[in-house]
């Protein structure tokens, strides 16, 4: 530490002179350049040609199409030219397929598959003790009697019809579907219901990296699920099952039933509901197998038609 030094008969303390204070220059932004877009810039991501859709975009305007010159026939066909859908000709039958049932809210009819009294008397409303309940299942709880917490039947009700609608969208493009539940009193039952609707199950202990290391475990080329349904999201020791995070890391869909003691954040569908009941999960398995037959069904059958409508048109 410095001394400091004593002044001396007659001497004077001489101040350092003040530091100027920095002036920053303020900062002008360039204003940006100007871009000049051509007249008539092309349609990159339109599915309707400019003709149609200048066509269509005149009032009582029309698309026609000129139909293509015959053989042998010089300077081409008719001068004739008929109302057309535009990409109609152009989609296959498998883009027919996959479009034709996106454009109905309920394809399959899932919703009179059942009704909200075959919930209550599955007993899906019961839940567990107050004391269990997870904050994030507050929103589908209906109240509490006895301590023991009442799942609200309209909001499960909802969220089982989007679940099933979404599973049988997947079952119809034809995608592999994974059956989950660690519940020993249930494997049985899990197993059954995929093998009857040409499905997959797992119901033993989940290896975690099963899907995020799946290249590694099983080799190249291994088709991962399209779609995991657990029928309960609790392994057996009353925690999170490994898989639903494995899912999302693999932006897999999930399709789970979330009791009141569980979380269903990284669930893609939840469905509010008892999953302790034997009642409710044969249920559950009954849904899911009768939504899944009813798809591939559906699939079938469109397969037929436009097959035998094609060979009727080549005819």
């Amino acid at each position: 530490m410095a001394v400091p030094r004593l002044l001396r008969a007659g001497e004077r303390v001489v101040p350092f002179p003040a530091r100027p204070a920095r002036v920053t220059p303020p900062r002008v932004t360039p204003p940006p350049p100007r871009v000049s877009l051509p007249a008539a810039a092309p349609r990159l991501y339109s599915s309707v040609p400019a003709p149609a859709a200048a066509a269509a975009a005149r009032p009582g305007g029309k698309c026609c199409r000129a139909p293509a010159p015959s053989p042998g026939k010089e300077g081409g066909g008719s001068p004739e030219a008929g109302p057309c859908t535009p990409g109609t000709s152009e989609r296959s039958v498998d883009d027919k397929l996959l479009s034709e049932p996106l454009s109905h809210p309920d394809f399959f009819n899932v919703k009179e598959l059942f009704s909200l009294k075959d919930l209550f008397d599955a007993r899906v409303h019961l839940g567990h003790k107050k004391g269990c309940r997870h904050r994030f299942m507050e929103p589908y709880i209906f109240g509490c009697r006895l301590d023991q917490d009442i799942i609200d039947l309209d909001q499960t009700m909802q969220h089982l019809q989007l679940a099933l609608n979404f599973t049988a969208h997947i079952a119809y493009r034809k995608g592999i579907i994974l059956f989950i539940s660690r519940k020993r009193q249930f494997c049985h039952l899990v197993e059954s219901t995929a093998r009857e609707c040409g499905e997959y199950a797992h119901t033993r202990y989940w290896q975690g990296g099963l899907l995020t290391n799946a290249h590694i475990q099983f080799g190249p080329g291994v088709r991962l699920p399209d779609l995991l349904v657990f029928l309960s999201s609790l392994n057996n020791v009353f925690e999170p099952h490994v898989a639903i995070r494995d899912a999302a890391k693999m932006n897999i869909p999930t399709v789970g039933v979330v009791d009141t003691n569980c979380n269903p954040c990284l669930i893609t569908y939840p469905i509010p509901g008892n999953d302790d009941s034997p009642t409710a999960m044969e249920l559950y398995c009954k849904l899911f197998r009768m939504t899944i037959i009813r798809a591939k069904d559906k699939r079938r059958q469109s397969e037929v038609f436009n097959e035998l409508r094609s060979k009727a048109e080549g005819n």
